[in-house]
């Protein structure tokens, strides 16, 4: 799976080259919290993404309880170590996109909170890397 992100809010233009075969996913708009801030979040998320200008629809997670370890100079969680919290938000998963170049618009919001961000993407041919 090839993670793409979106942002802490607000708008971002990336260029990323994508392995070939490899499954993409990313959120349209997401939260790690407790479960009412999940609750509270997913009232009013909403969201759009587009993959060479064909509409995409987003998988909707209520809240899944999630752990993971902590990576030094993580943005959302300290360095300690573990952690757990409640996961939430809308997510699309593609199969592997063919060799070549995409365009792959992501919107999100939820409240006052939203993220735009334009992807260049470029899948590289089997055998490279």
């Amino acid at each position: 799976m090839w993670f793409l992100a979106g942002t802490f809010g607000g708008q971002a233009e990336r260029t990323c080259t994508v392995p070939s075969g490899r499954p993409v996913a990313f959120p349209l708009i997401n939260l790690v919290g407790g479960p009412a801030d999940c609750a509270d979040f997913m009232e009013t998320a909403s969201g759009t993404a587009s993959l060479d200008g064909r509409d995409i629809s987003p998988d909707r997670y209520l809240g899944t309880t999630i752990t993971g370890t902590a990576a030094p100079g993580n943005p959302v969680t300290d360095s300690s170590g573990r952690f757990s919290g409640t996961g939430c938000g809308l997510w699309v998963q593609l199969p592997p996109l063919k060799a070549g170049k995409h365009t792959l618009k992501i919107r999100g919001r939820s409240a006052d909170f939203t993220v735009a961000v334009d992807y260049a993407l470029t899948v590289a041919a089997p055998g490279t890397a």
